[in-house]
Protein backbone atom coordinates (compact mmCIF):
# COMPACT_ATOMS: atom_id res chain seq x y z
CA UNK A 1 0.00 0.00 0.00
CA UNK A 2 1.97 3.07 -1.15
CA UNK A 3 0.14 5.62 0.71
CA UNK A 4 0.77 3.58 3.78
CA UNK A 5 3.35 6.42 6.05
CA UNK A 6 6.55 4.68 7.35
CA UNK A 7 8.05 7.76 9.95
CA UNK A 8 4.94 6.76 12.59
CA UNK A 9 5.21 7.73 16.23
CA UNK A 10 5.23 4.25 16.99
CA UNK A 11 8.20 4.07 14.93
CA UNK A 12 10.34 6.27 16.21
CA UNK A 13 9.87 5.26 19.43
CA UNK A 14 11.06 1.83 18.51
CA UNK A 15 14.02 4.04 16.93
CA UNK A 16 14.26 5.64 20.55
CA UNK A 17 14.05 2.23 22.03
CA UNK A 18 16.60 0.17 19.66
CA UNK A 19 19.04 3.45 20.14
CA UNK A 20 19.64 3.16 23.83
CA UNK A 21 19.36 -0.90 24.09
CA UNK A 22 22.85 -0.52 22.35
CA UNK A 23 24.43 2.37 23.58
CA UNK A 24 24.04 -0.04 26.59
CA UNK A 25 25.42 -2.75 25.13
CA UNK A 26 28.65 -1.70 23.70
CA UNK A 27 29.40 0.06 26.14
CA UNK A 28 30.00 -3.03 28.25
CA UNK A 29 31.23 -5.37 25.38
CA UNK A 30 34.42 -3.28 24.10
CA UNK A 31 35.42 -2.68 27.71
CA UNK A 32 34.50 -5.62 29.28
CA UNK A 33 37.72 -7.77 27.42
CA UNK A 34 39.90 -5.29 29.00
CA UNK A 35 38.14 -5.76 32.54
CA UNK A 36 39.03 -9.29 31.95
CA UNK A 37 42.80 -8.96 31.48
CA UNK A 38 42.75 -6.27 34.24
CA UNK A 39 41.48 -9.37 36.75
CA UNK A 40 44.10 -11.61 35.44
CA UNK A 41 42.42 -13.39 32.21
CA UNK A 42 44.49 -14.31 29.36
CA UNK A 43 43.21 -13.10 25.72
CA UNK A 44 41.17 -15.80 25.59
CA UNK A 45 39.37 -15.61 28.36
CA UNK A 46 39.10 -11.67 27.41
CA UNK A 47 37.08 -13.08 23.90
CA UNK A 48 34.53 -15.41 26.09
CA UNK A 49 32.64 -12.38 27.57
CA UNK A 50 31.12 -11.50 23.81
CA UNK A 51 31.36 -15.36 22.86
CA UNK A 52 29.53 -16.75 25.72
CA UNK A 53 26.75 -13.39 25.08
CA UNK A 54 26.39 -14.26 21.64
CA UNK A 55 26.43 -18.76 22.39
CA UNK A 56 23.44 -18.28 24.81
CA UNK A 57 21.91 -15.70 22.59
CA UNK A 58 22.10 -18.48 19.62
CA UNK A 59 21.30 -21.48 21.68
CA UNK A 60 17.81 -19.92 23.34
CA UNK A 61 16.70 -17.54 20.07
CA UNK A 62 14.42 -20.01 19.28
CA UNK A 63 12.90 -20.45 21.85
CA UNK A 64 12.53 -17.06 23.19
CA UNK A 65 11.61 -15.77 19.58
CA UNK A 66 8.29 -18.33 19.75
CA UNK A 67 7.60 -17.03 23.29
CA UNK A 68 7.38 -13.30 22.57
CA UNK A 69 4.82 -14.55 19.87
CA UNK A 70 2.48 -16.04 22.19
CA UNK A 71 3.35 -13.66 24.98
CA UNK A 72 3.52 -10.51 23.22
CA UNK A 73 6.84 -8.55 22.09
CA UNK A 74 5.74 -5.30 24.18
CA UNK A 75 5.76 -7.64 27.27
CA UNK A 76 9.24 -8.89 26.39
CA UNK A 77 10.81 -5.78 25.63
CA UNK A 78 9.87 -4.38 29.01
CA UNK A 79 10.73 -7.48 30.95
CA UNK A 80 14.19 -8.00 29.78
CA UNK A 81 15.17 -4.46 29.72
CA UNK A 82 14.60 -4.61 33.30
CA UNK A 83 16.54 -8.09 33.70
CA UNK A 84 19.02 -6.64 31.53
CA UNK A 85 19.41 -3.80 34.08
CA UNK A 86 19.82 -6.37 37.52
CA UNK A 87 22.93 -7.75 34.92
CA UNK A 88 24.63 -5.10 34.38
CA UNK A 89 24.61 -4.37 38.49
CA UNK A 90 25.73 -7.53 39.26
CA UNK A 91 28.67 -7.58 36.60
CA UNK A 92 29.81 -4.39 39.33
CA UNK A 93 29.79 -6.44 41.74
CA UNK A 94 30.89 -10.24 41.92
CA UNK A 95 34.72 -10.79 42.08
CA UNK A 96 37.06 -12.76 39.81
CA UNK A 97 36.32 -12.51 35.81
CA UNK A 98 35.12 -16.50 36.09
CA UNK A 99 31.81 -15.02 37.86
CA UNK A 100 31.56 -12.89 35.11
CA UNK A 101 31.65 -15.54 32.19
CA UNK A 102 29.41 -17.48 33.92
CA UNK A 103 26.89 -14.82 34.61
CA UNK A 104 26.97 -13.63 30.93
CA UNK A 105 25.86 -17.06 29.83
CA UNK A 106 22.39 -16.16 31.52
CA UNK A 107 22.84 -12.67 30.50
CA UNK A 108 22.36 -13.71 26.80
CA UNK A 109 19.38 -15.66 27.15
CA UNK A 110 18.06 -12.73 27.98
CA UNK A 111 19.17 -10.83 25.14
CA UNK A 112 17.97 -13.10 22.31
CA UNK A 113 14.62 -12.51 23.83
CA UNK A 114 15.14 -8.88 23.55
CA UNK A 115 16.38 -8.60 20.42
CA UNK A 116 14.06 -11.44 18.43
CA UNK A 117 11.23 -9.16 20.51
CA UNK A 118 11.95 -5.72 19.70
CA UNK A 119 12.41 -6.73 15.73
CA UNK A 120 9.13 -8.81 15.36
CA UNK A 121 7.11 -5.50 17.12
CA UNK A 122 9.18 -3.36 14.55
CA UNK A 123 8.31 -5.67 11.66
CA UNK A 124 4.49 -6.22 11.92
CA UNK A 125 4.79 -1.77 12.64
CA UNK A 126 5.69 -1.29 8.81
CA UNK A 127 4.30 -1.56 5.63
CA UNK A 128 4.96 -4.39 3.84
CA UNK A 129 6.24 -2.87 0.74
CA UNK A 130 8.62 -0.35 2.34
CA UNK A 131 10.09 -3.62 4.85
CA UNK A 132 13.12 -3.35 3.36
CA UNK A 133 13.66 0.69 3.85
CA UNK A 134 11.73 0.54 6.97
CA UNK A 135 14.63 -2.24 8.98
CA UNK A 136 17.04 -0.19 6.99
CA UNK A 137 16.17 3.01 8.48
CA UNK A 138 15.56 1.00 12.12
CA UNK A 139 18.44 -0.12 12.47
CA UNK A 140 20.41 3.24 11.94
CA UNK A 141 19.50 3.30 15.58
CA UNK A 142 21.49 0.80 16.44
CA UNK A 143 24.14 2.36 14.73
CA UNK A 144 24.50 5.40 15.94
CA UNK A 145 24.44 4.14 19.57
CA UNK A 146 27.47 1.71 18.47
CA UNK A 147 28.95 4.49 16.49
CA UNK A 148 29.26 6.65 20.32
CA UNK A 149 29.31 3.90 22.46
CA UNK A 150 32.89 2.53 22.28
CA UNK A 151 33.78 5.97 22.78
CA UNK A 152 31.76 6.88 25.98
CA UNK A 153 32.31 3.49 27.20
CA UNK A 154 35.74 3.72 27.63
CA UNK A 155 35.87 7.19 29.08
CA UNK A 156 33.31 6.03 31.67
CA UNK A 157 35.63 3.06 31.96
CA UNK A 158 38.75 5.37 33.22
CA UNK A 159 36.48 5.92 36.23
CA UNK A 160 35.91 3.09 37.36
CA UNK A 161 34.33 -0.48 36.16
CA UNK A 162 31.33 -0.10 38.66
CA UNK A 163 30.76 3.18 37.43
CA UNK A 164 30.09 1.85 34.14
CA UNK A 165 27.93 -1.02 35.36
CA UNK A 166 25.59 1.42 37.11
CA UNK A 167 25.99 3.75 34.10
CA UNK A 168 24.49 0.82 32.15
CA UNK A 169 22.11 -0.19 34.04
CA UNK A 170 20.11 3.14 34.23
CA UNK A 171 20.18 2.92 30.30
CA UNK A 172 18.17 -0.71 30.90
CA UNK A 173 15.59 0.96 33.04
CA UNK A 174 15.88 4.08 30.44
CA UNK A 175 14.77 1.04 27.77
CA UNK A 176 11.82 -0.19 30.05
CA UNK A 177 10.51 3.08 30.28
CA UNK A 178 10.51 3.58 26.63
CA UNK A 179 9.05 0.21 26.67
CA UNK A 180 5.75 1.45 28.62
CA UNK A 181 5.43 4.11 25.75
CA UNK A 182 4.81 1.42 23.35
CA UNK A 183 1.17 0.52 22.33
CA UNK A 184 0.45 -3.27 22.69
CA UNK A 185 0.32 -5.51 19.35
CA UNK A 186 -2.40 -8.28 19.53
CA UNK A 187 -1.58 -11.55 19.21
CA UNK A 188 -2.28 -12.20 15.13
CA UNK A 189 -2.30 -16.56 15.48
CA UNK A 190 -1.49 -19.01 18.21
CA UNK A 191 1.68 -20.61 16.49
CA UNK A 192 1.26 -24.96 16.34
CA UNK A 193 1.95 -26.48 19.29
CA UNK A 194 5.59 -28.18 19.45
CA UNK A 195 6.59 -25.92 16.61
CA UNK A 196 9.17 -23.31 17.59
CA UNK A 197 12.19 -23.23 14.73
CA UNK A 198 11.55 -22.21 11.35
CA UNK A 199 13.90 -24.30 9.75
CA UNK A 200 14.54 -23.12 6.62
CA UNK A 201 14.98 -19.69 8.23
CA UNK A 202 17.67 -21.31 10.01
CA UNK A 203 19.64 -22.62 7.18
CA UNK A 204 19.27 -19.89 5.01
CA UNK A 205 20.58 -17.64 8.25
CA UNK A 206 23.73 -19.89 8.65
CA UNK A 207 24.81 -17.61 5.77
CA UNK A 208 25.03 -14.78 8.41
CA UNK A 209 27.03 -16.84 10.46
CA UNK A 210 29.97 -17.02 7.92
CA UNK A 211 30.31 -13.58 8.22
CA UNK A 212 29.12 -12.81 11.52
CA UNK A 213 32.44 -14.82 12.48
CA UNK A 214 34.69 -11.68 11.64
CA UNK A 215 32.02 -9.26 13.19
CA UNK A 216 32.58 -11.84 16.66
CA UNK A 217 36.50 -10.69 16.05
CA UNK A 218 36.15 -7.06 14.83
CA UNK A 219 33.97 -6.44 18.06
CA UNK A 220 36.30 -8.30 20.82
CA UNK A 221 39.49 -7.40 19.08
CA UNK A 222 39.48 -4.50 17.18
CA UNK A 223 40.37 -2.13 20.10
CA UNK A 224 42.83 -4.75 21.38
CA UNK A 225 44.84 -4.62 18.07
CA UNK A 226 44.73 -0.77 17.64
CA UNK A 227 46.35 -0.69 21.26
CA UNK A 228 48.75 -2.80 20.16
CA UNK A 229 49.45 -0.89 17.08
CA UNK A 230 49.61 2.40 19.26
CA UNK A 231 46.41 3.71 16.93
CA UNK A 232 44.27 6.06 19.23
CA UNK A 233 41.61 6.09 20.02
CA UNK A 234 41.29 2.66 20.52
CA UNK A 235 37.77 2.49 19.42
CA UNK A 236 38.35 3.91 15.92
CA UNK A 237 36.98 1.09 14.19
CA UNK A 238 33.91 1.08 15.57
CA UNK A 239 33.37 4.53 15.56
CA UNK A 240 34.17 4.54 11.43
CA UNK A 241 32.51 1.11 10.87
CA UNK A 242 29.41 3.15 12.43
CA UNK A 243 29.37 6.29 10.19
CA UNK A 244 30.04 4.22 7.15
CA UNK A 245 26.65 2.06 7.82
CA UNK A 246 24.62 5.13 8.87
CA UNK A 247 25.45 6.68 5.03
CA UNK A 248 24.85 3.81 3.09
CA UNK A 249 21.96 2.29 4.55
CA UNK A 250 19.16 3.93 3.93
CA UNK A 251 19.72 4.11 0.28
CA UNK A 252 20.73 0.12 0.33
CA UNK A 253 17.15 -0.47 2.16
CA UNK A 254 15.56 1.03 -0.30
CA UNK A 255 17.52 -0.03 -3.22
CA UNK A 256 16.92 -3.69 -1.68
CA UNK A 257 12.93 -2.87 -2.21
CA UNK A 258 13.21 -1.76 -5.63
CA UNK A 259 16.07 -4.42 -7.21
CA UNK A 260 15.23 -7.72 -5.47
CA UNK A 261 16.90 -8.35 -2.04
CA UNK A 262 18.97 -11.23 -3.14
CA UNK A 263 20.30 -8.90 -6.04
CA UNK A 264 21.84 -6.25 -3.53
CA UNK A 265 22.83 -9.01 -1.01
CA UNK A 266 25.55 -11.14 -2.77
CA UNK A 267 27.53 -7.95 -3.41
CA UNK A 268 27.52 -7.14 0.00
CA UNK A 269 28.92 -10.28 1.08
CA UNK A 270 31.68 -10.15 -1.25
CA UNK A 271 32.59 -6.71 0.34
CA UNK A 272 32.51 -8.43 3.93
CA UNK A 273 35.10 -10.62 3.09
CA UNK A 274 37.70 -7.84 1.43
CA UNK A 275 36.76 -5.16 4.30
CA UNK A 276 38.33 -8.15 6.69
CA UNK A 277 41.17 -9.23 4.59
CA UNK A 278 42.41 -5.40 4.78
CA UNK A 279 43.30 -6.12 8.57
CA UNK A 280 45.71 -9.12 7.37
CA UNK A 281 47.67 -6.37 5.94
CA UNK A 282 47.76 -4.32 9.69
CA UNK A 283 46.64 -2.91 12.66
CA UNK A 284 47.79 0.81 11.63
CA UNK A 285 45.18 3.83 11.74
CA UNK A 286 45.09 3.44 7.73
CA UNK A 287 44.49 -0.40 7.27
CA UNK A 288 41.78 -0.22 10.44
CA UNK A 289 40.14 2.95 8.67
CA UNK A 290 40.37 1.08 5.18
CA UNK A 291 38.55 -2.25 6.32
CA UNK A 292 36.14 -0.26 8.20
CA UNK A 293 35.13 1.59 5.26
CA UNK A 294 34.45 -1.40 2.80
CA UNK A 295 33.51 -4.00 5.55
CA UNK A 296 30.72 -1.67 6.51
CA UNK A 297 29.80 -1.14 3.03
CA UNK A 298 29.06 -4.59 2.79
CA UNK A 299 27.98 -5.25 6.50
CA UNK A 300 25.69 -2.65 7.14
CA UNK A 301 23.51 -3.55 4.18
CA UNK A 302 23.57 -7.29 4.65
CA UNK A 303 21.43 -7.72 7.23
CA UNK A 304 18.42 -5.65 6.74
CA UNK A 305 18.39 -7.03 3.08
CA UNK A 306 18.60 -10.29 4.28
CA UNK A 307 16.00 -10.13 7.19
CA UNK A 308 13.63 -7.83 4.12
CA UNK A 309 13.99 -10.97 2.31
CA UNK A 310 12.93 -13.50 4.15
CA UNK A 311 9.83 -11.38 5.92
CA UNK A 312 7.97 -11.68 2.85
CA UNK A 313 7.29 -15.00 3.55
CA UNK A 314 6.69 -15.56 7.37
CA UNK A 315 2.67 -15.12 8.18
CA UNK A 316 2.89 -11.70 10.99
CA UNK A 317 2.38 -14.52 14.03
CA UNK A 318 5.65 -16.48 13.58
CA UNK A 319 7.97 -13.44 13.16
CA UNK A 320 9.45 -14.00 16.41
CA UNK A 321 10.00 -17.26 15.52
CA UNK A 322 11.92 -16.77 12.44
CA UNK A 323 13.61 -14.04 13.72
CA UNK A 324 14.51 -16.06 16.61
CA UNK A 325 16.29 -18.13 13.99
CA UNK A 326 18.09 -15.62 12.51
CA UNK A 327 19.58 -14.89 15.28
CA UNK A 328 20.38 -18.18 16.27
CA UNK A 329 22.74 -18.05 13.04
CA UNK A 330 23.80 -14.67 13.59
CA UNK A 331 24.87 -14.85 17.09
CA UNK A 332 26.20 -17.99 16.87
CA UNK A 333 28.25 -16.93 14.50
CA UNK A 334 29.72 -13.85 16.76
CA UNK A 335 30.21 -15.62 19.35
CA UNK A 336 32.58 -18.22 17.82
CA UNK A 337 34.70 -15.43 16.18
CA UNK A 338 35.10 -13.94 19.58
CA UNK A 339 35.79 -17.07 21.10
CA UNK A 340 38.04 -18.72 18.51
CA UNK A 341 39.82 -15.47 17.10
CA UNK A 342 41.02 -14.42 20.88
CA UNK A 343 42.36 -18.22 20.69
CA UNK A 344 44.39 -17.26 17.17
CA UNK A 345 45.24 -14.40 18.34
CA UNK A 346 46.79 -15.53 21.60
CA UNK A 347 49.05 -18.39 19.11
CA UNK A 348 49.73 -16.75 15.41
CA UNK A 349 48.61 -13.05 15.91
CA UNK A 350 46.16 -10.79 14.67
CA UNK A 351 46.75 -11.44 10.77
CA UNK A 352 45.94 -15.04 10.86
CA UNK A 353 42.86 -14.01 12.70
CA UNK A 354 41.33 -11.91 10.55
CA UNK A 355 42.52 -14.02 7.46
CA UNK A 356 40.40 -16.67 9.01
CA UNK A 357 37.60 -14.91 9.25
CA UNK A 358 37.85 -13.07 5.54
CA UNK A 359 38.29 -17.19 4.13
CA UNK A 360 35.00 -17.74 6.01
CA UNK A 361 32.95 -14.88 4.79
CA UNK A 362 33.97 -15.24 2.03
CA UNK A 363 32.33 -18.61 1.48
CA UNK A 364 28.71 -16.91 2.30
CA UNK A 365 28.44 -15.90 -1.18
CA UNK A 366 27.95 -19.90 -2.91
CA UNK A 367 26.43 -21.17 0.29
CA UNK A 368 23.69 -18.75 0.12
CA UNK A 369 23.07 -19.17 -3.95
CA UNK A 370 23.57 -23.21 -3.03
CA UNK A 371 20.95 -23.14 -0.04
CA UNK A 372 18.06 -21.01 -1.37
CA UNK A 373 18.50 -23.68 -3.86
CA UNK A 374 18.10 -26.50 -2.28
CA UNK A 375 15.77 -25.35 0.81
CA UNK A 376 13.46 -23.17 -1.51
CA UNK A 377 12.65 -19.79 0.27
CA UNK A 378 11.22 -19.68 3.63
CA UNK A 379 7.41 -20.29 4.24
CA UNK A 380 4.80 -20.92 6.89
CA UNK A 381 1.86 -22.82 6.33
CA UNK A 382 0.04 -19.03 6.28
CA UNK A 383 1.07 -17.06 3.62
CA UNK A 384 2.24 -13.61 4.72
CA UNK A 385 0.18 -10.30 5.94
CA UNK A 386 0.95 -7.31 4.90
CA UNK A 387 2.39 -5.68 7.82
Amino acid sequence: MPDEPLFTPRFFVMCGFTFTVFLSAFQLLPTAPFEILARGGSTFASGLFLGFLTYASAFSAPLTGAFSDRAGQRRILITTSLALALFSLAYAVVPGYRLMLGLVLVHGVFWSGLLSASAAYLTNSIPANRRGEGIAYWGLSSVAAIAVAPVIGFWVYRLGWTTLCVESAGLNLLMAAIGLQLPEQPVIETPPRGRHVEWRVLALAMTLFLYSFGYGGITSFTALYADANGVRPKGIYLTVLSVVILVTRPLSGRLGDRLGHQRVLLPCLALIAVGLGCLCFGGTLKWQIASAVIFGAGFGTAYPVFVAYVMQHIAPGRRGAAFGSILAAFDTGIGTGSTLMGAIIGSYGFAAAFGTAAALSALSVPYFVLTERLVGRPTTTQSAHPA
